[in-house]
């Protein structure tokens, strides 16, 4: 039998980077996700995309919208649709502590990283998060460029 590592190459870690900038992170939750066999085979070559990805409750379940899993290649008939909604696993406190957060106002849910586990499951990171009004963007790039300043200079 081939070795999965050998078969998909680099382990994977697929992050939503517009996420830090656009929000305040203030607290992290790992969710494990519902997903169909062509959907798990993309995420393993790689191919999803969290950019436009939001979470929300429906009843008591958190689903997750707006993430771009591509179709996989080697999928007949059975392949899945690339932005389906896909309910997320938590812990039923987990839930109702989101729950009663995420309707206070100005909190919403977002995915941070999509990763494969140590035992071959996809999870997804999520944040309760702020968003950001634009003069903390501004902030947000200014120290992103004294960061990069520094380190230029201290490579000098």
């Amino acid at each position: 039998m081939e070795n999965k590592k050998e078969r998909f190459g680099n382990p994977v870690n697929i992050r939503n980077r517009q996420a830090t900038f656009e929000f305040e992170i203030l607290d992290k939750y790992v969710a494990g996700m519902v997903l169909k066999g062509t959907e798990i085979k993309s995420i393993r070559e790689g191919k999803a995309s969290l950019q436009e990805g939001y979470c929300y409750f429906h009843g008591n379940e958190l689903l997750v919208k707006g993430i771009n899993i591509t179709p996989y290649a080697q999928g007949s008939f059975y392949n899945h649709e690339a932005k389906a909604e896909r309910k997320l696993l938590l812990k039923k406190s987990e839930l109702a502590r989101l729950q009663g957060k995420v309707e206070e106002k100005g909190l919403t849910l977002i995915p941070l990283r999509l990763f494969i586990n140590d035992r071959g499951l996809a999870k997804l990171e999520i944040a309760l998060a702020r968003g950001k009004k634009i003069h903390d963007k501004r902030e947000s790039i200014k120290e992103k460029e004294a960061k990069r300043e520094m380190a230029r200079s201290a490579v000098r």
